[in-house]
């Protein structure tokens, strides 16, 4: 028998996923009444399909960038003590650059991120073994980003939920939105005051409908990944976050520090900015606390057709052996896929939405969701409560896009 969902709340969470948890924690802890809702189970989207990075090194200086340091320094500090339960590991990434123009160009983009406050120090060829010892002698050096870290995605959606339902929190999984409660015009009242200008004659947000029942609440926060765009157009706003598959190839176990840090190719930052619908691959490779090495990345714009790809899987064997020889004697235990909410500007969709006012987002993070949930979660509750936010919101403003109505 599916549980009651309570008749009201100052905050509706959609989505069970890292963003969802983390807003919803933040949430709570600034006092606020929480009801999370998912049309599936926890982490049963994107976060169960991703590697789990929190990097700063893949970020061009920009907004995505602050972001990123401010979400590496919520995951450390305001998340520190509870690291253990998602095994957050602070293992550094490793880029490395297979020629000298690519190394040069590494070099620029670690000046400009040095200029940023990013921790980034150049390594030579000949200092690469001693980092990792099983990679390839033909790189011509790299760098090396100590602030880079890694969680277990599924177990930081679990747990980071599992605290928000100590501290009064309402989830719900297997509970779909159908629809929103709303209303005509006016100023709302409530927990959540922080809607730029006078809603005039728009419909308000005032909660959601579920085939279980309707929640009221002054907030309605979406953060549904992939499906963003969906619930988006239940409030009859246009925000089309667009699916962007990706593999993950999951080797035996290995003996213990066969690969060191996360390691991938200079490459790879080019190929996350990148906005080709075609099959974009870099490699990427890194050690698990139970021995497996996972190896990504792709990207290719398909839907959401969550058919095998043989090119894409051969692309992460080639990739990743290229990065480590001694890889090619290894055996691939599985490889499964994922869907990356994507907006072309590479940038997320963080904030109230001006034009559905009580309805928030928190989505479109793309591959980088599992790293910027923390200080999402974060801005969303300071922003909900009315507070000052750490870091601006505008570049991440829902109605950015306002000429063409979506992302893209």
């Amino acid at each position: 028998m599916h549980q009651e969902l309570p008749r009201t709340a100052d905050l509706v969470v959609i989505g069970a996923g890292v963003v969802g948890a983390a807003a919803a924690w933040f949430a709570t802890l600034a006092g606020l009444r929480v009801v999370v809702v998912d049309r599936g189970g926890i982490a049963g989207g994107t976060s169960g399909a991703g590697e789990g990075n929190v990097l700063v090194s893949d970020k061009e200086p920009g907004p995505e960038l602050e972001l990123a340091r401010y979400s590496r320094q919520v995951w450390g500090e305001d998340l520190g003590p509870y690291g253990e339960r998602w095994e957050f590991e602070r293992k550094g990434g490793l880029v490395v650059a297979s020629t000298p123009a690519a190394l040069g160009a590494l070099r620029t983009l670690a000046e400009r991120q040095r200029a940023r406050g990013v921790v980034v120090r150049e390594v030579s060829g000949a200092e690469l073994p001693a980092l990792e010892p099983r990679l390839t002698h033909e790189a011509a050096g790299g760098a090396l980003y100590p602030q880079d870290a890694q969680v277990q995605p599924m177990l930081a959606a679990a747990q980071l939920l599992r605290l928000a339902r100590q501290r009064g929190a309402v989830v719900r999984t297997r509970t779909e939105v159908v629809g929103f409660l709303r209303r005509r015009g006016g100023r709302r009242r409530g927990a959540a005051p922080a809607t730029r200008g006078d809603v005039g004659g728009r419909p308000v947000v005032t909660g959601v409908r579920t085939p279980h029942g309707t929640v009221s609440a002054p907030a309605v926060l979406n953060a549904a990944g992939t499906w963003a765009g969906a619930v988006a157009e239940l409030a009859g706003v246009g925000l089309q976050v667009l699916p962007r598959r990706g593999f993950v190839l999951v080797t035996e176990p290995l003996p213990p520090a066969t690969v060191r840090h996360k390691v991938y190719a200079a490459d790879y930052v080019d190929a996350v900015a990148s906005s080709d619908a075609e099959l974009q691959a870099s490699p990427v490779v890194e050690g698990t606390g139970g021995g497996t090495v996972l190896i990504g990345s792709t990207r290719e714009r398909v839907g959401f057709d969550r058919r095998p790809s043989p090119a894409a899987v051969r692309a992460l064997a080639r990739g990743a052996i290229g990065l480590f020889p001694i890889l090619a004697s290894v055996r691939a235990m599985r490889v499964y896929a994922g869907f990356r909410p994507y907006c072309p500007d590479h940038l997320p969709v963080i904030g109230p939405d001006p034009r559905a006012p009580g309805l928030w987002h928190a989505c479109g993070h793309e591959g980088a969701g599992i790293g910027l949930a923390a200080g999402t979660g974060k801005l969303i509750a300071q922003a909900l409560t009315g507070e000052a936010t750490d870091l601006d919101l505008a570049p991440f403003a829902p109605e950015r896009f306002e000429e063409g109505g979506w992302c893209g």
